[in-house]
Parts: structure tokens; C-alpha cells; sequence
């Protein structure tokens, strides 16, 4: 694993990042999926990510922030505001 201080990700690459963080099949998430339709993506999911965020990416959410995220996309979209998603 990368120390995230350069590391870009194509779509492809985040979705299954975002997969195996909330242990989910890379086929069934997609941009448009919603937290609540993630198993995984429940208050521990939800600290799980906070963390990997910040060791992989050094991406810090405050707590509003972290409350505010409802779907894959908007993990991806913080990713893209800190650089980290490669847009086509």
C-alpha cells in the first residue's frame, strides 16, 4: 500500500477501494449507491472509513463532514476535491 501522499485512482480503482473497506462486492457498488443499501456502512463502517481516509490519502473529515456522506458518490467526491480521483 501506498502512502497516498501522490496517489491518483481511476474510477475503477476507488469503487473497489470503497469495496473491500466496506467489505461489499466490487459489482454491486456504483457511483449512485447509497450508504444505506452498504451493510457494512454502519457507525463502525462509518469510523473505518474516517481512518482510511486519512492514513491512506491524509484526507481528514470533520464529523459534519463524515455525517454528510450518504452515497458512494460522495466518498468519490471527496476524493476528486483532494485530488485523489482522476476524472475523464
Amino acid at each position: 500500500m501506498t502512502d497516498g501522499l501522490d496517489e491518483m485512482m481511476t474510477l475503477d480503482e476507488a469503487l473497489g477501494w470503497i469495496a473491500e473497506m466496506f467489505e461489499e462486492p466490487r459489482v454491486k457498488l456504483h457511483s449512485d449507491t447509497a450508504r444505506s443499501a452498504i451493510a457494512g456502512w454502519d457507525s463502525l463502517g462509518q469510523l473505518i472509513l474516517m481512518s482510511a481516509l486519512d492514513q491512506r490519502f491524509g484526507i481528514r473529515l470533520d464529523q459534519t463532514e463524515l455525517s454528510g456522506l450518504s452515497s458512494v458518490h460522495d466518498i468519490l467526491d471527496i476524493l476528486h476535491k483532494n485530488q485523489r480521483l482522476q476524472r475523464t
